[in-house]
């Protein structure tokens, strides 16, 4: 039988007892873009015609009419919204969630957000957290929104001392697949059965960034970022 590992410092083991269940509210700021925690009094009503398959128009950036479900929502937990009431219900899941932190993307080049990302299954004890249902707007294509959105919670997260940041997608969403390997998570195999969502079976696809890892996929990123400015 092999031996168990040593016991971790005593400083590692400290941070359990310093991180919230529910993660503290904070505003990030990157190159172009800005996270800042959701508001339903600020954001909904400025996020839902970007995200119901309406023509879009920020200033001098426009896209045409689309199809919500297959541009933005197929592979979420919920969504398309028929009706702002809907995605009002949705956000406020989101917000009343005892370990999860939702946040509003904002593109400082047009001062407009363009869509939301979360820490969610925030475990202190285990110094663990996951960055999810994330979602962007057609008119942030190509911006590089993500990749800034994503380092900045990644950042966040290993300074306060997380140890472990997750990244979970469907199965077949080849694009959050992709995604999660650019920016440096390792694939750690698919989780069959983990999930019944919109009525149907959910496989899931897990990711994963640790914090000795971090350093090198850090600098990896900010490089990434730099060529997206």
């Amino acid at each position: 039988m092999p031996p168990l590992p040593p016991p971790l410092p005593d400083d590692v083991l400290a941070r359990r007892q310093t991180l919230p269940l529910k993660p503290a509210p904070v505003e990030l700021h990157g190159k172009r873009f800005t996270l800042k925690p959701f508001e339903m009094a600020r954001d909904l009503e400025a996020l839902y015609p970007l995200a119901n398959g309406a023509p879009i128009v920020i200033g001098e950036r426009t896209y045409p009419a689309y199809d919500p479900d297959e541009m933005i929502w197929r592979y979420m937990s919920d969504g398309p919204f028929p009706t702002i009431d809907a995605m009002r219900a949705y956000f406020q899941r989101q917000l009343d969630l005892p370990n999860g932190l939702s946040f509003t993307v904002f593109d400082r080049t047009v001062n407009h957000p363009i869509g939301g990302i979360n820490y969610i299954s925030n475990d202190p004890n285990f110094l663990k957290v996951e960055i999810a249902a994330v979602w962007y707007s057609p008119i942030a294509q190509r911006t590089g929104a993500n990749l800034e959105a994503t380092y900045l919670l990644l950042k966040h997260a290993f300074d306060l001392g997380y140890r472990r940041l997750e990244w979970k997608c469907h199965a077949d969403n080849e694009r959050s697949r992709r995604s999660a390997l650019r920016m440096g998570f390792k694939f750690e195999g698919v989780q069959e059965h983990h999930q019944i969502i919109k009525g149907r079976n959910r496989d899931t696809a897990w990711f994963r960034l640790l914090d000795h890892e971090w350093d090198v996929v850090r600098a990896q990123l900010e490089t990434m970022i730099d060529h997206n400015s």
